[in-house]
């Protein structure tokens, strides 16, 4: 019956180990594939197509950030000198205008003094004009009072009321736009 009872205990003893075994291959495998995510190939292919997707985040971030950098500097510049290329424009008007002072007063010509003080004036007005500069033309023409200042209302036999009779001081569109209203007197 020790016998018996030896043999038993060591039968028991010996499946105990066996399932002690099997538990700890379990865990063990368990424990791996947690400390060894790389293991299964989707989970690095995923790892690194994530990377690869915040690398490309993080270049296209600082490509935006010099970009607008880059856009910023320009507008800077471009309202510093917005006006070169009228400025260049007008350099020989201004030149003429000082050529016609110094020949004004020497040689005391004064029909070809006005004749040159015409030329200029053309020529001013030629560079105006290639700008997108428009003198307004409201005589005749219905009071608006989104291009037109009324200074005055008159009365007219020749025009019905509302209409724009004299100009006192002209009106310009620049392109579309009024950058100065005409000073009109107006029918009524």
């Amino acid at each position: 019956m020790e016998e018996e009872q030896r043999e038993a205990s060591a039968a028991a003893a010996e499946q105990a180990a066996n399932e002690a075994e099997t538990s700890d291959a379990a865990a063990e495998e368990l424990a791996q594939e947690e400390q060894a995510p790389g293991a299964d190939p989707r989970i690095a292919e995923l790892e690194k197509q994530l990377e690869e997707a915040n690398n490309r985040y993080l270049r296209a971030q600082a490509d935006f950030d010099n970009f607008r950098r880059r856009t910023l500097k320009e507008k800077e510049e471009l309202a510093q000198y917005a006006s070169l290329k009228l400025i260049g424009q007008l350099l020989p008007v201004v030149d003429n205008f000082g050529r016609a002072l110094q020949t004004g007063g020497e040689q005391g010509d004064l029909q070809s003094y006005s004749k040159g003080i015409e030329m200029i004036h053309r020529q001013l007005w030629q560079v105006l004009e290639a700008e997108g500069l428009k003198q307004m033309e409201p005589v005749g023409q219905p009071f608006d009072p989104e291009v037109h200042q009324a200074i005055m209302q008159v009365e007219s036999d020749e025009h019905e009321e509302g209409i724009v009779v004299e100009v006192v001081q002209p009106g310009y569109w620049l392109k579309e736009k009024v950058i100065r209203p005409a000073m009109v007197k107006v029918s009524g």
